[in-house]
């Protein structure tokens, strides 16, 4: 049981660490490679047991020993200008792999981020189904045999055939009389989420660019799933044109063509009008641009997006990752046609540690 206990404060210790920690991990993609189904693995600093130390009996206490007093402490090389030469010893600075389950790390980033709870709108979308026991039946094991209704049919029985005696009475079941609990498949509504991505992968976002949404994406996704039963996630790339595509082709793809955000907003209406209906989930979407854009798209992009996409989403987010290439303009035309919209969040990324404001300017509206 010490053990046991030891080893939870322990495990709490490791925990605070990554707490104290969590802002540099949130910036930067380290475990994002670490990543399975329900858990990550997290490199932290590694942590020594405490344990004492005994020495040798008459070896002095402290402060006695051989040496003047203003005499240097310690043997020559011991320094921190590395002149002691090459050494076989292993260093201090190792790391340990610490796995943390996706809740958890959910639960630290809401912390960390003061993000509030999100409220569901919408109808709840039938995705499982649940059995109850809600009706009798004439045959099953006997562990689910209902003793009322085979008490009462072995009653009526005996009193139709006339071998019941009220001042002997002895109900004896037979085979026929036995009835056993069943159970049927209902519908069990659970509130569901789609996040749907989407990005520029024309030449000017470059692979830095990428990792940044990359690593934005990780973080969203992991407090979207902690406040919905189930997230559903698409994803789809643009430049002059655009489609859906997987996650690894969403973060790997880079094209050279032109831009038209247009062509993103039209595909993600019609995955929204197809698979998603307004009324039963509830629609995240975020798209991630340099900023650039063929200047007279806008009025085609801003139709879509007014008509279309703010009504249908919960919130849509709009982050702008600078680039060397981007001209930047395209927030500055959000803001001007839609910055009075609630539902319309913009944020600027200059770097990894913009991502951090990013998520909480996204995320911190809790709807």
């Amino acid at each position: 049981m010490e053990i046991e206990r030891d080893q939870r404060r322990f495990k709490q210790i490791v925990r605070g660490r990554i707490r104290e920690n969590l802002r540099k991990y949130i910036t930067h993609g380290e475990m994002i490679g670490r990543k399975g189904k329900e858990a990550v693995s997290i490199p932290v600093p590694k942590l020594d047991v405490p344990r004492f130390r005994f020495g040798k009996n008459g070896s002095g206490g402290v402060g006695q020993g051989d040496g003047e007093e203003g005499d240097a402490v310690g043997k020559p090389g011991d320094g921190p200008d590395g002149s002691g030469g090459a050494g076989s010893e292993p260093g201090s600075g190792h790391l340990m792999e610490v796995e943390v389950s996706l809740e958890e790390l959910a639960a630290m980033l809401g912390d960390e981020l003061e993000l509030p709870r999100i409220e569901p709108k919408g109808t709840a979308n039938v995705v499982a189904e649940k059995s109850k026991y809600n009706s009798v039946r004439q045959t099953g094991p006997e562990s689910l045999k209902h003793f009322k209704r085979t008490y009462l049919s072995a009653l009526r029985r005996q009193i139709s055939t006339g071998n019941y005696r009220p001042d002997d009475p002895k109900i004896v079941p037979i085979k026929r009389d036995k009835k056993y609990r069943s159970w049927n498949d209902i519908p069990k509504p659970q509130v569901n989420a789609t996040v749907i991505y989407l990005m520029d992968v024309s030449g000017s976002m470059t692979d830095d660019q990428k990792e940044i949404v990359r690593t934005e994406a990780f973080w969203i996704d992991t407090w979207l799933a902690s406040q919905y039963k189930g997230v559903e996630k698409r994803y789809i790339i643009h430049d002059a044109v655009a489609k859906e595509v997987d996650e690894h082709t969403f973060y790997h793809t880079r094209e050279s063509g032109g831009t038209r955000i247009s062509s993103a907003y039209q595909v993600c209406a019609d995955l929204i009008e197809k698979s998603f209906p307004v009324a039963d989930w509830n629609i995240y979407i975020f798209q991630f641009s340099d900023g650039d854009n063929w200047g007279d798209d806008n009025r085609q992009a801003f139709e879509l997006l007014g008509e279309k996409l703010l009504p249908a989403s919960n919130i849509f987010c709009y982050g702008q990752v600078e680039s060397p290439y981007g001209s930047g303009d395209f927030i500055d035309a959000l803001h001007q046609e839609y910055g009075e919209n609630e539902k319309l969040v913009t944020s600027e990324i200059p770097d990894k540690d913009g991502i951090y404001k990013s998520i909480k300017k996204f995320l911190g509206k809790g709807k």
